[in-house]
């Protein structure tokens, strides 16, 4: 039943629920909880914080929709406040004053999720924000929200009607002109975001209802979100003037609209600007020199941008993240079979691994002697252990032979989709061939992504479409990037990689120490983001050589990366009464992150008040990168923080460094939030005690 998605008991009116977003999200995952729709309050709170962390919520009309989904949720619920003091959830006119909870069950299905969007598409209506602020009963809130939730499918009758229910229930719907249609261009949207609740289809709303009041515009729209997935068909693609891609994430299957002219934004652009966009794609149709889509994958990142088309940095930028983050299931599995193979087989059995693998077998293990290329070699350990080592460490340097070719491969695909893939692996391997490392592997994605890109854009005859994605594009981009690597990059970059290398293979004394603070600098000054990803990939590049500054520039990264989540862990126990209710939960938990290698658990703690938790923590990843190169600590893993400790030595110098970082961090943080106070923290963590004093007076 969709009846009592929401219910009194989920309202809250003209309710002061604090000044702070988190405080917010919790009041109302309260109220879900206390309604018996939520296991627990963290747990629902926690992801739609989040989510906020990423892009703020805030929508036309002073609203907020928190959204997100949970295994805390046992069935999908909105729960509901009109604040008494209104809260600044980043929306385009101002702090937000109706703000609902969108909580929907982990593995809830699309039925759920499809009853959400309606609720999202009724916030373009002025009638039902003007019914929510008039209100002045829970009963009447849960009327107009059940009204909207439960409405079944009804052709519009009018442009100026609300949101057509065909677009709340399709995920490909269209918006006609009521008037001279035959003079009407063809545009097809697509939005998108994070979580495909909310954003998405509000985007769509807002889009098709601006274009329903138009008559030079016929306006198809494909949300890609999360209640279901029905494509605009080819047919209505082809015959397309113009394309908007409205996302915070990739588009998918974006080949289909190669050659269309396209404008590019973030979601919340055609919530807020949606007839700007439109006006935008109009003259886009108009314009034969407008940018066309080349079937690239790449997208809009979150950030709202005002320009029609994405910067050519950013999209570079987010073709290089997309390679890194392909990347890392790679160095991930290679890196931790290498060192399984050191576990087992002693760290001598490097010398010889690949003899051993192919030479032996389960029928005929080898002893402590092995003739490796001719010269009979002596190993610590014989037998079965000797020789499952070796086979896990040939396994991981398969794994790790790729790792070049991966990061060059989706960068191309990032710009040029499917056709850049080939010709990106291909660079990479070149990369690899000519001892141009990960730089050239850098290069060979940029370059045939590029290339595959422009040649996408070639107008040729229909006959040759075909072959196109499949054929020619592959087959020219892959000649141009060889003959590009090998006639005029290779060289240079080869010298400027073997360079690198040597300087780091010298480092000793402060110069290491130097590194290591550079690099616990880099991991902790974005958690998670592009600066912590572009020093993981330095350390990553040269793990499988094996040498000792390459174990100690991963060791630095991965110690300085453990930091953040533990002194925020110890910090939220030591003094509490300086974080909001919902950081002292995080608190609980990521501890266990941080010991795990998962920089991404001090983010909720980062996004709430990045000016005093970057800079505590910066200091501490800084001190422990410091005294991992200053002990010579060595990694051979890339990941598993603790919990890769046989990978690790010497592990008592690892230990120390981390207790060190995370006790520099964890007093920082405090002394900044004592000495500097955050005055939303300061009243959501008082409200928070005069509560729990009036329960136990109670």
């Amino acid at each position: 039943m969709t009846s009592d998605i929401i219910r009194t008991d989920l309202v809250a009116l003209d309710a002061d629920l604090g000044t702070s977003v988190e405080s917010v999200i919790t009041q109302l995952a309260t109220l879900v909880h206390d309604a018996g729709r939520a296991s627990n309050v963290e747990e629902l709170a926690r992801p739609a914080i989040e989510r906020e962390a990423q892009a703020g919520t805030g929508v036309p009309g002073k609203v907020a929709i928190p959204h997100c989904r949970s295994a805390a949720v046992s069935e999908p619920t909105l729960a509901f406040a009109r604040l008494s003091q209104a809260v600044d959830f980043a929306g385009p006119d101002g702090d937000a004053e109706l703000v609902f909870l969108i909580a929907a069950p982990e593995g809830g299905g699309k039925a759920h999720l499809k009853i959400l969007s309606k609720l999202a598409r009724a916030l373009v209506r002025q009638d039902f924000l003007d019914g929510l602020r008039t209100a002045s009963s829970e009963e009447e809130i849960v009327a107009l929200v059940s009204d909207v939730v439960n409405a079944e499918k009804k052709a519009p009758t009018s442009a100026s009607s609300g949101p057509t229910e065909a677009a709340s229930t399709n995920e490909a719907s269209t918006s006609e002109a009521s008037t001279s249609t035959a003079k009407a261009l063809n545009i097809v949207a697509v939005t998108a975001c994070p979580t495909g609740i909310a954003h998405t289809y509000m985007a769509a709303d807002a889009l098709s209802q601006t274009a329903e009041k138009r008559d030079d515009i016929k306006l198809t729209v494909e949300t890609q979100g999360s209640s279901n997935n029905t494509p605009v068909a080819q047919s209505v693609i082809d015959a397309a003037d113009a394309v908007i891609f409205a996302t915070d994430v990739g588009v998918r299957d974006r080949e289909r609209f190669a050659g269309k002219p396209v404008i590019e934004s973030g979601v919340k652009r055609a919530i807020n600007e949606p007839d700007v966009m439109l006006n935008e794609a109009v003259a886009a149709a108009q314009n034969p020199n407008s940018h066309k889509v080349s079937g690239s994958a790449a997208s809009s990142s979150g950030t709202e941008d005002t320009a029609s088309q994405l910067s050519w940095g950013k999209r570079i930028q987010q073709a290089v993240m997309t390679g890194v983050s392909y990347m890392v299931p790679f160095v991930a599995a290679g890196g931790l079979l290498l060192a399984l193979g050191f576990l087992f087989g002693g760290a001598d059995m490097a010398n010889g691994w690949q003899a051993i693998s192919t030479q032996y077998s389960l029928t005929n293990l080898p002893g402590h002697e092995v003739d490796v290329d001719g010269e009979l070699l002596s190993f610590e350990r014989s037998g079965l252990l000797l020789y499952i080592g070796a086979v896990l460490f040939a396994t991981g340097q398969a794994a790790m032979g790729f790792i070049v070719s991966a990061l060059s491969g989706y960068i191309a695909y990032a710009l040029a989709g499917r056709p850049g893939i080939a010709p990106g692996f291909a660079g990479g391997a070149i990369a690899v061939t000519v001892g141009a490392g990960f730089l050239g592997g850098l290069v060979t994605g940029l370059l045939a992504g590029l290339i595959a890109m422009w040649i996408g854009s070639w107008k040729v005859p229909r006959w040759m479409n075909s072959l196109m994605p499949v054929m020619l594009i592959p087959l020219l981009t892959t000649l141009v990037v060889g003959l590009a690597m090998y006639f005029v990059l290779g060289a240079p970059l080869e010298a400027l990689m073997t360079g690198l290398q040597n300087m780091l293979g010298s480092m000793s004394g402060s110069s290491a120490v130097v590194l290591g603070i550079v690099l616990g600098l880099m991991m902790c000054s974005d958690l998670g983001g592009p600066i912590n990803k572009a020093a993981y990939l330095f350390g990553t590049a040269g793990l499988s050589t094996g040498d000792q500054a390459s174990l100690e520039i991963m060791a630095a990264i991965m110690a300085s990366g453990m930091v953040p989540p533990i002194a925020l862990s110890i910090a939220t126990i030591v003094r509490k009464n300086l974080f909001t209710p919902a950081e002292q939960e995080n608190g609980k938990s990521s501890w266990l992150m941080g010991l795990a290698f998962v920089s991404e658990g001090a983010i909720p703690f980062a996004a709430a008040d990045p000016f005093r938790v970057i800079p505590a923590m910066m200091a501490g990843g800084a001190t422990t990168g410091a005294l991992i190169m200053a002990l010579g600590v060595g990694s051979h893993a890339p990941h598993g923080g603790i919990f890769v400790f046989f990978a690790i030595e010497p592990i008592w110098g690892y230990i120390v460094a981390i207790l060190v970082g995370t006790l520099v961090a964890a007093v920082a943080v405090i002394a900044l939030k004592q000495f500097w106070p955050n005055k939303t923290i300061q009243e959501a963590a008082a409200k928070d005690a005069r509560e729990k004093s009036a329960l136990a007076a109670a």
